[in-house]
């Protein structure tokens, strides 16, 4: 069966995948996953130079590897926390922390001897860690503003509920993004604060073409009686599974090139800090959308006044044809379902023949003879 052949199944609701009913087992996996990501963060993560100050030096040496600078640059700063690694041009970038308070010219002089390379050969560069902690507080910022701006926007153009759940997603993206990123001890840098802004527009996106379906699903929905809210949100998402899928998948593509091929393969190691955000972003952002926002925004919904009113209908309507059922069963009979005046079906026995309403035109006997002469 094609992937083309089940989206249209799914989009018909031939067949589903009861994802709002399941919520319970998607909040525990979501709440594991979080709990993990937050081990990881409480342990801290891997700052960058650019955010904690210090020195970085790049030397262009044919033949020295990543581990040969950090262990040379570990025994002139009398530690192990010198960082290493290759740039995509060939030369070796060597990251020495402000703590270590080793001055620029002494590292160097030290270095170049150390390697057998001149002084001038060694490019020195020193950040302070003012311009880290400027440039932290600008991305705080504009992660607040950018989330006061998604709830004031889903809020207007759908409902207050659908902008809650879509903001305990994007939450949820960023926790398991960041927590992943503190685990595995990827620096930070501002390449990752790139990535993770991006991951938010991502995550977004997916919500809100999942949310539009749902919309739409559920337009009128308390004017019949045959499915919940939930079930009708669930429909949604299935109409939408096969696109959420594709859209994934082709986004994922590029950044695994990235991170696998790239910086793992090849040892292109700058490519790291903003392809690991998108990575784990694009699939927290994908899985978030189907497994938390839908059915979060279900278990908001239900909780109104009109929805419970709706879902005790439903649940009326079908006991009754679950009784109706069995009783024509029980005298050998089948059912078929009437379509009733506003898109209802009711069930009754095949054969069985009741009083039905007939449209009565008003213009029936306009003129026709009478028949008497």
């Amino acid at each position: 069966m094609s992937l083309r052949n089940i989206g249209h199944r799914l989009y018909q609701g031939e067949v589903s995948f009861d994802f709002v009913g399941k919520r319970k087992i998607w909040y525990s996996i979501s709440a594991v996953i979080v709990l993990v990501a937050g081990i990881g963060l409480a342990m801290g993560l891997h700052l960058g130079i650019e955010f904690k100050g210090g020195s970085v030096y790049t030397v262009h040496k044919p033949g020295l590897s990543a581990s040969q600078a950090k262990d040379t640059a570990d025994k002139i700063i009398g530690s192990n926390t010198a960082l290493a690694q290759t740039t995509d041009k060939g030369d070796v970038r060597i990251q020495v922390s402000a703590q270590e308070s080793i001055p620029a010219t002494t590292f160097t002089k030290e270095f170049s001897q150390a390697i057998g390379v001149q002084e001038q050969d060694i490019n020195a560069q020193v950040i302070g860690p003012s311009w880290g902690a400027d440039i932290s507080k600008k991305a705080l910022t504009g992660l607040i503003v950018f989330m006061v701006l998604v709830t004031i926007y889903m809020a207007i153009a759908f409902e207050w509920r659908m902008a809650v759940a879509a903001l305990v997603a994007l939450i949820h993206d960023l926790l398991i993004t960041i927590g992943v990123y503190a685990l595995v001890g990827f620096e930070v840098t501002p390449g990752t604060v790139i990535g993770f802004l991006t991951i938010l527009g991502y995550s977004l996106y997916d919500t809100v073409v999942v949310f539009d379906t749902v919309k739409e699903n559920t337009r009128g929905l308390t004017k019949q009686s045959r499915r919940t809210y939930s079930e009708a949100a669930n429909h949604g998402l299935n109409q939408t599974l096969v696109r959420s899928i594709n859209t994934t998948v082709v986004a994922l593509l590029p950044v695994s090139a990235l991170l696998f091929i790239g910086g793992g393969f090849l040892g292109a190691g700058t490519l790291n800090d903003i392809s690991l955000a998108l990575f784990i972003g694009l699939a927290a952002g994908a899985y978030s959308s189907i497994c938390v926002a839908t059915p979060l925004l279900a278990q908001l919904k239900e909780q109104a006044p009109d929805m419970k009113a709706l879902a005790k209908r439903v649940a009326q309507r079908r006991a009754s044809e679950a009784k109706a059922k069995a009783e024509a069963e029980a005298r050998g009979e089948e059912f078929d379902e009437v379509e009733g005046e506003d898109g209802d079906g009711e069930q009754v026995a095949a054969g069985m023949v009741g009083q039905r309403n007939q449209p009565v035109s008003r213009a029936r006997g306009k003129g026709r003879p009478s028949g008497k002469h």
